[in-house]
């Protein structure tokens, strides 16, 4: 008989407090995934393949949609902090493979979060304000944290106004490239020329890649799995939607601004977004945009900073890191530990990369992380829960492995040794844990054997 998950825990007690509606989740996710990467990285895409930005975009939908399946799967059957690392963990039993894979999709929030900073404090703000670019990262930073730690839903309710803003910037987009077309300032025949010095079927995987960017933030949900209410019913049902909300939005952006705008023209902007509304003769005031896309970058920072400080938690109340990333405010229950160690360490990534570098390196560690959880979805489809859940057939994660691989092939070799440095980083802490896990335990063992030396010394009353 199945069983209703937030009324077991709420007579068990414990965890994070269940304060995510559907609604507000389906906002979490197309804010997360609506944003940064359509306003900063369709430029790129048409210097790999002309104006077909919109078949790299289909590709990429195609391996989101595939693993959202896996992870609507795992993720209504285990509704607990920890996202794929708790996926991997159940699936294989061993705690450094479990740990990496949580360290993998905590860095990639983090890096995630640094290019997005640097995003912002970039040409973006600079078109408003003159102040220096990393001073201005690390503030944009430091009042993401604050709003983290206030909690969860306000950090939800924080991104569902941002949400909202950044996607009416996206409609704007839109809309503007249409007037333009109906007033006969398009070219409707751009959308299917190649990039004349790319190979096209090498271009659009090229392109696939930074696409596939642009649909990262449904995976980072996994991660708040405790924190929804009624998992099984409102998981697949925001995860799917906001997927292919994006996906309507993606491609009416790729095909406008490729009539609007000549391709070479857009892989030369800093900025192809605003310049895409300033040929469009429309007279959309300039700032104005430029504050939508802020908004829409600060928002996307937001969630995935969100998403590391819960894969950190959940990492902690796993064993797999010190307990202290596992503490929260007691009024706030928001794990603050984690999210201050998150802050820290995205500041200090910010300093290092360009937006582009850290798009492809998250890329590439969300898709490791994703071959990870398609492997464990099949080894967990013979493991039986009590509640009802979401289901795919094994057909879904065998070609979501496939595509992840064929992705990853796509990876420079700089982007793969950036992330090796990641792995080495993280095994190294993960040795350190573990080396002080054994030694509480030891020294708890040692304390023990003392209280049974004591009660079984000579002229101990061990019936007291």
């Amino acid at each position: 008989m199945a069983t209703d998950i937030s009324a077991s825990e709420a007579k068990s007690g414990g965890g994070l407090k269940r304060a995510v509606g559907g609604w507000l989740l389906f906002a979490f996710i197309v804010g997360d995934t609506l944003g940064a990467g359509i306003y900063t990285l369709v430029g790129t895409m048409a210097a790999d393949v002309g104006g077909v930005i919109w078949l790299p975009l289909l590709i990429a939908l195609v391996v989101a949609l595939l693993t959202a399946g896996t992870y609507a799967e795992l993720i209504t059957k285990y509704p607990h902090a920890g996202g794929a690392a708790r996926y991997v963990d159940r699936a294989f039993h061993i705690p450094y493979l479990s740990f990496l894979v949580g360290f993998l999709m905590m860095a990639s929030g983090i890096t995630t979060a640094a290019a997005l900073a640097n995003a912002f404090a970039g040409d973006y703000l600079a078109a408003l304000i003159d102040v220096p670019a990393a001073p201005a990262a690390a503030v944009f930073i430091v009042l993401l944290t604050l709003i983290n730690l206030r909690g969860v839903k306000e950090s939800l309710s924080a991104n569902f106004v941002a949400a909202i803003i950044e996607v009416s910037g996206l409609v704007i987009v839109i809309v503007v490239a249409a007037i333009a077309f109906g007033a006969g300032n398009g070219d409707p025949g751009r959308i299917f020329e190649f990039a004349p010095d790319v190979p096209p079927l090498q271009g659009a995987f090229a392109a696939s890649v930074i696409a596939f960017f642009s649909f990262l933030g449904f995976e980072a949900a996994a991660n708040m799995a405790e924190e929804v209410k009624n998992p099984s019913k409102n998981y697949p049902r925001a995860l799917f939607g906001a997927i292919i909300t994006a996906a309507v939005v993606y491609l009416l952006i790729a095909i406008g601004a490729v009539i609007v705008l000549p391709p070479a023209e857009l892989a030369e902007s800093s900025g192809p977004l605003l310049d895409v509304v300033a040929a469009s003769g429309v007279g959309v005031p300039a700032w104005l945009f430029g504050i939508i896309a802020l908004i829409a970058i600060a928002n996307g920072a937001l969630l995935f900073m969100v998403m590391a400080s819960r894969v950190g938690y959940g990492l902690a109340r796993s064993g797999l890191l010190p307990r202290a990333f596992g503490r929260v405010l007691p009024k706030r229950q928001t794990p603050w530990v984690s999210i201050v160690v998150v802050a820290g360490a995205t500041i200090a990534l910010s300093f290092l990369g360009d937006v582009s570098s850290l798009a492809e390196t998250t890329v590439l560690l969300l898709l490791l992380v994703f071959l990870a959880a398609n492997v464990s979805v099949l080894v967990l489809k013979k493991d039986k829960v009590e509640h009802s859940h979401f289901s795919v057939p094994r057909v879904v994660p065998i070609l979501a492995i496939i595509a992840s691989i064929v992705l990853l092939a796509q990876q420079s070799g700089a982007v793969w040794l950036g992330s090796l440095v990641y792995i080495a980083i993280g095994s190294v802490l993960f040795v350190i844990a573990r080396l002080k896990r054994n030694s509480e335990v030891r020294s708890e063992t040692a304390e023990l054997q003392t209280i049974r030396d004591a009660g079984d010394a000579p002229g101990t009353n061990t019936d007291a």
